[in-house]
């Protein structure tokens, strides 16, 4: 190829790239798209992964505890104990030193999980039944109202000020009945579904969205604060010696996908603002195996090293083994007592001994003819005279025999007398 062909080819090339890239400069628009891969492995282990990054994003020390261990060394005063796993399992002595943690100067946030049981005045929750906080279903006290035509325990406190305080003056602002603004400002409540949390001092109230299915109530009208929504009450606050006590119907509001809702994330910062905060994530106690393995994991080792030791022990032979047969012997002796004991599991004793007095008389109708017409005593005493023998011993040996098993020996001794008969014939 000539050289200014080659040139010309370059540069229509060049031109033609050109022409593309101008035409891809004028048309093309870069984009930002985000792809969403759902939770990270930390946040789908941890439910409250988002509540402990935001507390520390607003300046407070955060810890986490696998269980109430932890009061071991977790000093009261300017400390917020917050339960989240159940306490179902919790010992009367773990619940006092709760209670008494909290009277030292602690704050500590539970969640009511049982209901309270008219019938046996009980709840089963030893650390709100000592409170005197009972928790009832929302539909319940509703039906308690149709009945007696009166107002439910929910607007009971109602009445009282739906102001949930943050300090006990807050309480005696509280008048009996509420005002006809009040009244006016419930109609227009623009979230009845929601729970209100009323400040002092601040003209709207925080929201937020508990589970108004549950109600808690003061049985002892301790509380000094509580927040209600339209039928019932989901947070009460009371004061323990010098510390406080705070009463939730329900905590998932904390949870990774419920935090950013309304204002629940707020309500966990104002509930542990200038405090420490520790989050128990099973308050239940531990099971045997669990205490075991923590204070006495030596001992465990010890006994699992035991067990495994006694197991290969006992699994050594008794003798050495003993070889395999040769498959190629034939040997008549071992196929008759396989045949005999094949018989014998299937279809028990007597199948062995009618086939023997079988034979018994085949061989004398050889030596007698007719001898199978002859009646049974005359046929007995035939065989008495062919084979010499008493008539006991004939009697003994060609006599039916019942269904149910023999003792070993007797069914010997009688295979014994069967066998003598027969070769005496």
């Amino acid at each position: 190829m000539k050289r200014s062909n080659l040139i010309l080819l370059l540069v229509l090339g060049a031109l033609f790239l050109g022409g593309v890239g101008y035409y891809l400069y004028r048309n093309l628009e870069p984009y930002t798209e985000t792809v969403e891969h759902g939770p990270s492995p930390e946040a789908r282990a941890n439910s409250y992964l988002a509540a402990e990054m935001y507390l520390r994003g607003r300046g407070l020390k955060v810890t986490t505890a696998s269980g109430i261990e932890v009061l071991d060394k977790l000093p009261a005063l300017g400390q917020t104990l917050i339960l989240l796993g159940t306490r179902e399992n919790l010992t009367p002595t773990q619940n006092s030193r709760l209670l008494d943690w909290a009277n030292r100067g602690g704050h500590l946030i539970v969640t009511a999980e049982n209901l309270w049981d008219e019938k046996e005045g009980k709840s089963g929750d030893l650390l709100l039944d000592q409170l005197g906080v009972q928790q009832f279903l929302t539909e319940d006290l509703n039906k308690d109202e149709d009945k007696d035509g009166g107002k439910t325990e929910a607007e009971a406190s109602d009445e009282q000020g739906d102001e949930p305080a943050s300090a006990p003056e807050a309480q005696e602002q509280h008048p009996d009945q509420p005002s006809s603004a009040s009244d006016d400002a419930e109609e227009k409540e623009p979230y009845p579904q929601l729970t209100k949390l009323y400040l002092e001092n601040e003209k709207a109230p925080a929201y937020i969205d508990f589970d108004t299915d549950y109600h808690l109530f003061d049985s002892k009208n301790l509380a000094y604060a509580w927040a209600n929504s339209a039928d019932s009450t989901h947070l009460l606050q009371l004061e323990h010696g010098q510390g406080l006590i705070t009463v939730l119907t329900d905590n998932w509001i904390w949870q990774n996908r419920q935090l950013e809702d309304y204002d629940n994330a707020w309500l966990l910062w104002y509930l542990t603002q200038d405090s420490a905060v520790t989050l128990v994530k099973r308050a239940d106690s531990d099971s045997l195996f669990g205490l075991l393995a923590r204070y006495f994991p030596q001992a465990l080792a010890a006994a699992v090293l035991l067990l495994i030791l006694v197991l290969w022990r006992s699994g050594l032979r008794q003798g050495p083994l003993q070889p395999n047969p040769d498959r190629s012997r034939r040997q008549l002796e071992e196929h008759l007592r396989a045949g005999a004991d094949f018989i014998l599991r299937q279809r028990g004793q007597l199948a062995l001994l009618q086939g023997l007095q079988r034979d018994v008389m085949r061989r004398a109708r050889q030596r007698q003819p007719g001898f199978d017409r002859l009646p049974v005593a005359e046929q007995w005493q035939a065989l008495g005279r062919m084979t010499r023998l008493s008539a006991s011993a004939i009697s003994q040996a060609m006599r039916p025999h019942p269904q149910k098993r023999m003792a070993v020996a007797e069914f010997t001794r009688q295979v014994a007398h069967l066998q003598s008969l027969r070769n005496a014939l």
